[in-house]
């Protein structure tokens, strides 16, 4: 009898197109999902604000330290074996966060389920780019971007509901028959490349401690840095030290051995590492938006958690449209035109937002949501595209997962930069209209106070919006350092066919 599970030699592109899609979009999705029900787990639970944050930084922070060492672990087990070992880890760890009973069980099945979902965006990516030819990248990219950049938006949007509507331990139940369907397919579509080879040396344990502890310490101080008063805490300031040292240290022995745990040999090539430097900038605007924008739907326009994932939703949208847009042209134009396009669109759209104040509605947001979201679709595709179509595919998979690593760490330094600067603003603002109220017009003193204390926080958001968009008006002439590569002899209709 056969076996219904056994490797399809050449599969459709599509159907591999749809295994790593369902695990990258569940992976991604989880990591935003969980967000928008902290506050019910943590009452459920009978867990405080800081023990239920650590739902959230578990998960992330395991992710980090999983995602550079996609190349070598890929080598080890083999591309199919790895996917699907990451696959079930992930779903198994999904059902054992929806059974967890105290809040200690749930980090750590968190922690588990992060070690898993680290490791299918950079796979998803590496093989989208291997399986479509030289012509078809534009279109695989904008397939990829789809549930990385569309993810974190419907992620808050479906979580509300959920919350609203159901219990919170169905936020992972949801994953159960998806991480099923993608399991079984990985099994009978994901191909094992001939060229991937079983590393020659050992397991590297003290590069993977220095690894680890230096990527978990980096993204601690990132996450925790703003709560606990930057360097007024002792554990932020030790934990600064041994990121430095420990990811000096690593940098220094990757670079010295002859095969390495991460080979950042790959940073050799120009096109890759400026791309990971408008990554860094990509990820500040993208996360720390996407953390700012919740934030101030619901502390200053007092929208729920649904109707703020509803607010975001205009931006995922439009989106996936550019992103089909851009998958159809990138081959007639210059990839580095649209990539600026996009970042100085995305700027447009932060500095409109830096206009609104404390009265406005749902429209004020939408049409700069709107717009900004177009934007990203063709920042994020042709950037994809030119920062991996120089590397090697023997070193694909290793530089798909430095290159998801740096976005994810970017955003880190964006969600870190912008919530300090939006407490110093506010600071800043308060002083400054406290010193000019009087109490007249029969308002108390509670009620002006609050007024002060509405309109500071109002001015600081304005504020963390337009440095959003110098920052991305700045990077922008960057773009032009990238070499691009013209593939010839793409026809209209192949681009056609790659769209769709």
């Amino acid at each position: 009898m056969r076996n219904p599970f056994a490797h399809q030699e050449n599969p459709p592109v599509a159907l591999i197109t749809i295994t790593v899609m369902l695990g990258m979009i569940m992976a991604i999705i989880d990591s935003t999902i969980v967000n928008v029900a902290l506050n019910t787990i943590g009452g459920n639970l009978g867990a405080s604000v800081d023990e239920v944050s650590w739902v959230a930084t578990g998960y992330i922070l395991s992710n980090v330290c999983i995602m550079p060492l996609n190349g070598w672990l890929t080598a080890y087990l083999g591309r199919k074996r790895f996917y699907a070992a990451s696959l079930a880890l992930f779903t198994v760890a999904s059902l054992l966060c929806g059974t967890a009973t105290s809040i200690t069980q749930l980090i750590i099945y968190r922690v588990l389920q992060g070690i898993g979902g680290g490791a299918l965006q950079p796979t998803a990516q590496a093989l989208l780019f291997e399986t479509y030819p030289p012509q078809k990248r534009g279109a695989a990219m904008a397939i990829f971007g789809l549930g990385a950049m569309v993810g974190p938006a419907v992620g808050p949007t479906l979580g509300g509901y959920i919350v609203d509507n159901a219990t919170w331990p169905l936020i992972f139940y949801i994953n159960i028959p998806i991480g099923i369907v993608a399991f079984m397919m990985t099994l009978m579509f994901i191909p094992d490349p001939k060229y991937i080879e079983k590393p020659k040396a050992g397991i590297d344990w003290i590069g993977l401690g220095l690894l680890c502890s230096g990527l978990a310490s980096l993204q601690y101080v990132l996450e925790r840095g703003e709560h606990d008063e930057w360097y007024s805490s002792s554990a932020i300031t030790i934990l600064t030290i041994v990121a430095v040292v420990t990811l000096t240290l690593f940098i220094v022995k990757m670079l010295r051995e002859r095969h390495p745990l991460v080979d950042l040999h790959v940073f050799r090539l120009k096109s890759f590492t400026i791309g990971q430097v408008i990554g860094v900038i990509t990820g500040f605007g993208l996360f720390g938006t996407a953390l700012i924008l919740p934030l101030f739907f619901q502390t200053i326009l007092n929208f729920t958690a649904f109707d703020t994932g509803l607010a975001l939703l205009p931006g995922a949208l439009s989106t996936a449209l550019s992103m089909l847009i851009i998958g159809r042209i990138l081959n007639y134009i210059d990839a580095r035109l649209s990539i600026a396009f996009g970042m100085l669109i995305f700027a447009y759209s932060c500095w409109w937002l830096g206009d609104l104040n404390a009265q406005a509605g749902y429209w004020d947001v939408f049409w700069p949501r709107l717009i900004q979201g177009f934007g990203l679709g063709f920042l994020f595709v042709p950037l994809s595209t030119v920062t991996l179509n120089d590397v090697p595919v023997s070193e694909l998979a290793g530089a798909t997962g430095v290159n998801t690593l740096i976005r994810q760490l970017g955003g880190s330094f964006g969600i870190a930069i912008l919530t300090t600067l939006l407490t110093h603003e506010t600071a800043i603002a308060w002083n400054v209209l406290a010193s000019g109220v009087t109490q007249s017009h029969g308002y108390s003193v509670s009620m002006l106070t609050s007024m002060v204390a509405q309109q500071s926080t109002m001015i600081a958001y304005d504020y963390l919006f337009r440095v959003t968009a110098i920052v991305f008006v700045l990077a922008t002439p960057l773009v032009f350092f990238i070499t691009v590569k013209k593939h010839k002899g793409a026809t209209a209709a192949m681009a056609m066919a790659a769209a769709d």
